[in-house]
């Protein structure tokens, strides 16, 4: 099967690709080949957009600003850094991949380039795209993710850009620090910029960094799960941030912060824990409930179960095959929905197809390429047997279909 040519017309899309649909019913078309082609559509259709637009300077001109206040005007402030820094935070793992060559490889290095590129635009002090990256709240959140993009592909994203670029790049995040983090989850922005800077060589904030950390240590609440601060929430974010990014500045500062070690340690295993209850959130069909809020990052719900099978830590009974086939069914059930994405192929707001309604306040269209988070597995080589195995029914379908009646569930034991 061969790739999507993303310059052909949006309206040929799905025709371009033989063999796999992105019609709901192409959910049962399921195995280690047409899996692997179907995220690398997905992959396609959400970066095509943002960095091309992003590389040609034209973000700001092109992309819609949906908001559920009705004033764009405000979240135009934000909305461009939002959709770069969480889109490339999904598909870092598998910019950075060791590929064969091939036509994935091929364009793999040309949305490498892109991405060095937008990032370049978004910098560029006299770039029409320069971005926001220091006025108002929000700036800090998605500095967060673009340093989270920075720590899971350093050599794409970082080593490889421009010396001017570097020295733009680190002035940009370092002006975030004048943004006081929430009192919840935004303290791991904060810690996640520090630790980018410190992959850049720059002197970096010991006490952000550790404040971030150690009260989350203060949240963890037991059996996988952290409160969002002092309070716990029935919400999505222990995927969307908590987690991903604890694990990822953990990983990112082991050899500025030898010390970390075992603290890398006992939150992996926690998030192996989380990555087990996701995949039983996942219904025999692919859905999966309405959550909390910010439910209209669809997809990016799934992160900690995406990561933890990227980073090969997926604890038994969960196996890579089966998680592949339980993402790929969420894929199909959310991101298929007619009216996901508007006639320009950029994402709308909803949970299941276009549904306005549901945005909070703080979201608007760049919020949304938090979904690409769903993406990380692809950061594995093909020949990974996350992608090899046959499809395996996930422990729902198993559970409805008397397949497996003693797949019997136990809390995370105390260390």
């Amino acid at each position: 099967m061969g790739l999507i040519d993303p310059m052909l017309p949006r309206r040929g899309f799905l025709q371009s690709v033989a063999g796999v649909s992105l019609a709901g019913a192409a959910a049962a078309d399921t195995g280690p080949e047409s899996d692997r082609q179907y995220w690398l559509q997905i992959l396609q259709k959400l970066t095509e957009p943002v960095l091309s637009n992003l590389a040609a300077r034209t973000l700001r001109r092109n992309m819609p600003v949906e908001c559920v206040t009705g004033n764009p005007a405000e979240r135009r402030k934000y909305t461009h850094l939002e959709a770069l820094g969480r889109l490339l935070a999904g598909i870092a793992p598998w910019l950075e991949a060791n590929l064969p060559a091939g036509a994935e490889k091929d364009l793999q290095q040309k949305y490498a380039a892109l991405a060095r590129e937008a990032i370049r635009s978004a910098v560029e002090p006299d770039s029409p795209d320069h971005l926001n990256f220091s006025e108002g709240s929000q700036p800090l959140v998605d500095c967060g993710f673009l340093s989270q993009a920075l720590l899971r592909a350093p050599n794409e994203l970082w080593k490889k850009l421009d010396g001017a670029t570097k020295q733009h790049l680190v002035a940009a995040l370092l002006s975030s620090r004048v943004i006081t983090p929430g009192f919840n989850n935004w303290l791991l922005f904060a810690a996640s910029v520090e630790a980018a800077l410190a992959l850049a060589g720059e002197r970096w904030d010991g006490m952000r960094l550790d404040y971030a950390l150690r009260q989350h240590q203060q949240w963890y609440l037991g059996d996988g799960v952290y409160g969002d601060g002092p309070q716990f929430h029935w919400d999505y974010y222990n995927s969307y941030v908590i987690q991903p990014m604890l694990v990822d500045i953990l990983r990112g500062m082991r050899d500025h912060q030898p010390a970390s070690a075992g603290l890398l340690t006992e939150t992996v295993q926690r998030a192996r824990r989380y990555a087990v209850v996701q995949e039983r959130l996942i219904a025999p069909d692919g859905s999966y409930p309405a959550l909390g809020r910010s439910i209209t990052y669809r997809t990016g719900a799934f992160q900690v179960l995406a990561q933890m099978a990227l980073l090969g830590e997926l604890s038994a009974p969960l196996r890579p095959a089966g998680v592949r086939s339980a993402l790929t069914a969420v894929m199909h059930q959310s991101l298929d929905a007619p009216g996901t994405f508007d006639d320009k192929g950029w994402l709308t707001i909803g949970f299941h197809g276009h549904q306005p309604h549901m945005g909070e306040t703080y979201i608007s269209t760049g919020s949304l390429y938090l979904g690409s988070a769903v993406l990380l597995p692809l950061g594995l080589p093909p020949s990974d047997s996350f992608w090899t195995g046959a499809a395996e029914n996930w422990t729902s379908r198993k559970l409805a279909a008397g397949l497996d009646p003693a797949a019997l569930d136990h809390a995370l034991t105390p260390r």
